[in-house]
């Protein structure tokens, strides 16, 4: 067994500009070089929403004051990777992108997100946002981390 036996819990924030995504590409692990909304791990006694803001502030600089919420990404595998993410988004004013600590933050168009590197699940959300639509995304990875199952539970379908 991993010493990190229970799910982390996170919160991330999808900024968006009409159909662009003001999104980080991380300096570190998890998901290091990949581009992937701001957030992170909740604090004890924090609730997702304020988690939110507090993370996006600390990431970006920008203040998130009514983020919607969206849904839930489940990550599954027999490694350390295990993850409930809760999912909100927030339509900001276009902006040059600011210095981040955490990665380099750009604006990208949704068309463009299948050309960057991305985790495997987030088209799907960006999708979803863009659409309106809520969702609960669960993910299962192997012991590699290749994605074996990706399932929207609200209308039960198969993704991948």
């Amino acid at each position: 067994m991993y010493k990190d036996e229970f799910k982390k819990v996170a919160t991330l924030c999808v900024l968006k500009y009409k159909n662009k995504f003001l999104l980080l590409k991380r300096f570190n692990e998890p998901n290091v070089g990949k581009y992937v909304p701001v957030g992170g791990k909740l604090k004890q006694n924090e609730t997702p929403k304020d988690g939110v803001i507090r993370e996006t502030f600390e990431e970006t600089g920008i203040r998130v004051y009514d983020p919607k919420f969206f849904g839930i990404l489940t990550e599954t595998s027999p490694t350390k990777y295990n993850w409930i993410s809760y999912i909100f988004s927030s339509e900001i004013k276009f902006i040059d992108p600011p210095i981040s600590d955490e990665g380099k933050l750009e604006w990208i168009k949704y068309d463009d997100i299948h050309n960057i590197p991305t985790p495997l699940t987030d088209h799907h959300i960006y999708k979803f946002i863009l659409e309106d639509k809520k969702f609960i995304i669960n993910a299962q990875y192997d012991k590699k981390l290749n994605l074996i199952e990706l399932r929207e539970e609200i209308s039960n379908t198969k993704i991948k």
